[in-house]
């Protein structure tokens, strides 16, 4: 069997079940380096690029099955013509191969309304597939409601982030939103119907508009929400909207919001009597996706089929926005070998104070405890050494791997959530540190609060990773010297 795509939302999660039910495997991806061989030692891997005619044929011989959930929306305006490229070459490839079947995932829409470019080229790439003889069983899905869907993060980040939306008219669309773990059924289950072919639609078991979804989510999370639906003059201003304050760039936003000026309904019920599936309601999907998001229990997200951009280069200090964190990263290079650099880094705070900003740092706590919060009266409970789990002053630290990683999570009166984190690594006979503050901010307030506060970081967050670096070289010279 053969799984395209990964690297990508389903494509990784189609694997970790059918590893968890030991089935053989083979993949095929375009870069190894963004390929976790920890979690699937067993699956066979083809490193390559299916635009490629060799690669494809590579990948598919000796393959019964494949799975073909390649898309190229984060490729900007060339997608279509990549994504009819890719099908048709592998359509070929699937032929020669002998493959008895391919199992597509596409999108949901009424062919015969004017659609989004995206639509079509999802219902292109399908006809595209079908065209050399071989069988395919093609899901047409709408929205994705799970943890770290493209369409479902870009609903849940307009609805905690916006509390009175101007929105426009195509929230008032019909949509029949699905389940990932209904999705995975399905295409689980095509497996079991040998006699499955042609277009299934698929939907949940509610049909309702993009804005009672929103408004059902804030209800869900407790929030008091109000959209506004008067005519938008320029549909684009969606769609830069939607990157400005969700983690959704504007390249795949746009596509996605011309979408929506359809509705996507399911009109043949014929995957319902032909599958055992028994898709799930709208709220009992997001209650499970606001679950998996609570215990940090996230399998995959959208953001992991955009391409690598080669790493992280972080020239002195960067400010950026990514996958919805506002971060501001800072890296030194010292002396001290990472060990000596991560103690250093776990001796913070408590009765010794921060080496950079103390009184600043004291004023915000003070302003915490004003409006009710925990300050930082909690200190620490050793002076130089920390667990998972255990306050130090207004943090509390997440993450702990010694001698590469120390993360701490704020838990001051925030409109948002924030995180301090340093991750260190070797670097000739030193190391690299690289310090990052993230803010994941709650409405507008939080972007306001954000940037407010953003000036004082000048002043502290590059004395500290400083003062890090020169106690863990101070010690190592005490320790040399005695």
């Amino acid at each position: 069997m053969l799984v395209t795509g990964v690297t990508g939302y389903i494509g990784g999660r189609l694997m970790e079940r059918f590893h968890r039910q030991g089935v053989r495997v083979r993949c095929v991806t375009r870069d190894l380096g963004r390929f976790d061989r920890s979690r699937w030692p067993d699956v066979e891997v083809i490193q390559g690029d299916l635009a490629d005619a060799d690669t494809a044929q590579r990948a598919l011989e000796g393959i019964d099955v494949a799975y073909y959930l390649v898309h190229s929306m984060a490729s900007g305006e060339v997608f279509v013509e990549r994504d009819r490229q890719i099908a048709l070459i592998f359509a070929t490839a699937a032929r020669r191969a002998d493959v008895s079947r391919i199992i597509y995932l596409g999108g949901l829409g009424d062919s015969t309304e004017v659609l989004s470019e995206h639509l079509n080229s999802r219902h292109e790439v399908g006809r595209l597939l079908a065209t050399t003889g071989v069988p395919v069983v093609e899901f047409r899905a709408a929205m994705i409601v799970g943890s770290g869907s493209v369409s479902f993060e870009m609903l849940r980040c307009l609805t905690e982030r916006v509390p009175v939306m101007i929105a426009p008219r195509w929230v008032t669309h019909r949509c029949q939103p699905i389940g990932v773990r209904n999705v995975l059924e399905y295409l689980l289950a095509a497996l079991e119907q040998p006699r499955a072919e042609g277009i299934y639609e698929i939907g949940g078991s509610d049909v309702l508009s993009y804005r009672q979804m929103m408004l059902d989510y804030a209800k869900l999370r407790g929030l008091r929400r109000w959209i506004f639906t008067p005519r938008v003059p320029h549909p684009e201003w969606s769609a830069r909207f939607i990157d400005l304050v969700t983690p959704i760039p504007y390249a795949i936003a746009q596509p996605l919001v011309a979408g929506l000026h359809t509705d996507m309904v399911v009109q043949d019920d014929r995957a319902l009597r032909e599958f055992s599936v028994r898709p799930m309601g709208y709220r009992t999907a997001v209650e499970l996706a606001l679950t998996r998001m609570a215990g940090d229990e996230i399998e995959t997200t959208w953001a992991s089929s955009m391409a690598s951009s080669g790493g992280k280069q972080f020239p002195g200090r960067q400010l950026s926005i990514h996958e919805g964190m506002l971060t501001d990263s800072y890296h030194f290079s010292c002396s001290a070998p990472p060990d000596a650099v991560f103690d250093a880094a776990c001796a913070l705070g408590g009765d010794a104070g921060w080496p950079s900003g103390n009184v600043l740092w004291q004023i915000r706590g003070l302003m915490d405890r004003v409006v009710g919060g925990v300050g930082m009266r909690r200190g620490r409970r050793h002076p130089r050494q920390l667990r998972v789990g255990e306050p130090l002053d207004f943090w509390r630290v997440e993450a702990l791997e010694p001698s590469h990683l120390l993360r701490l999570r704020a838990e001051m009166k925030l409109p948002g959530t924030a995180w301090l984190q340093f991750e260190i690594s070797p670097e000739g006979e030193g190391s690299r540190v690289d310090q990052t503050a993230f803010f994941d901010p709650r409405g507008l307030f939080g972007y306001l609060y954000w940037y407010v506060f953003l000036p004082f970081h000048r002043f502290l967050f590059p004395g500290l990773i400083r003062a890090v670096c020169r106690s863990a070289e101070l010690a190592m010279a005490k320790a040399a010297a005695t």
